[in-house]
């Protein structure tokens, strides 16, 4: 167990001092009481300030509204469940009997609370700076990639431009069906729209998240023809 949160901390790139906050941290609720979801308010809230400064620096001429959708798009729930990963985070979860069955260690949501709660962690831990100095690096790549320029609208909204702009009625989305328990669903769905032969088909976590996937391979479809 030591050589384990060792390791750990050296993924993250930083040691404890009380190491019972990162135990905290990688306690989910299923755990118990002394479970992580108030250090996840609290990372949720630096994460916010610590990219919003980040973007806020890096792209100087880009408006309000450019700046909290670059942001939404860095911090969303998937962002930071494939950050988790990146970090194999879900080897040091601390889980309840039921979500150890389930597969907890593998889910999103979970990935990322756990994450958050460990920014929450690590800044009562030390201090803004040095929580910065982590989470800048863990996002580093990412940052890199943000330009002024880049198109942060959903898929969904960009297939509905494209169709609008054409004069073309909008998509229908369809579930085509559900499965897993509730605290773990399989949503498949079904995206139609003009100029598609055959509706595209995608699968996700939650009905939000596959009907973006399905419009994203729709639009996708729609601009080769357009290119082609």
């Amino acid at each position: 167990m030591i050589e384990d949160r060792r390791r750990l901390q050296s993924q993250l790139g930083y040691q404890f001092n009380n190491e019972s906050l990162l135990e905290r941290a990688l306690s989910h609720r299923s755990r118990g009481k002394n479970n992580n979801e108030r250090l996840e308010f609290l990372g949720d809230a630096a994460l916010d300030f610590i990219i919003g400064e980040a973007l806020f620096h890096k792209l100087s001429e880009v408006d309000e509204g450019d700046l909290s959708r670059q942001r939404a798009s860095l911090v969303k729930g998937a962002t930071l469940a494939k950050l988790a990963r990146e970090l194999k985070l879900g080897d040091y979860l601390l889980l309840g009997t039921g979500e150890l069955k389930s597969g907890g260690h593998r889910r999103d949501s979970i990935l990322a609370d756990a994450l958050e709660a460990i920014i929450g962690a690590i800044y009562l831990d030390s201090d803004m700076e040095t929580c910065k100095r982590c989470v800048l690096s863990w996002f580093a790549t990412r940052l890199e990639s943000v330009s002024s320029d880049a198109d942060h609208r959903d898929a969904k909204t960009r297939l509905q431009e494209f169709l609008q702009a054409r004069g073309r009625p909008l998509p229908e989305y369809t579930v085509v069906s559900v499965e897993g328990e509730q605290h773990c669903q399989l949503f498949t769905v079904n995206c139609q729209a003009e100029g598609i032969k055959q509706a595209v088909q995608a699968q996700a976590s939650s009905r939000k998240e596959a009907e973006k996937s399905a419009a994203a391979q729709a639009l996708k479809i729609l601009q080769g023809e357009v290119n082609g």
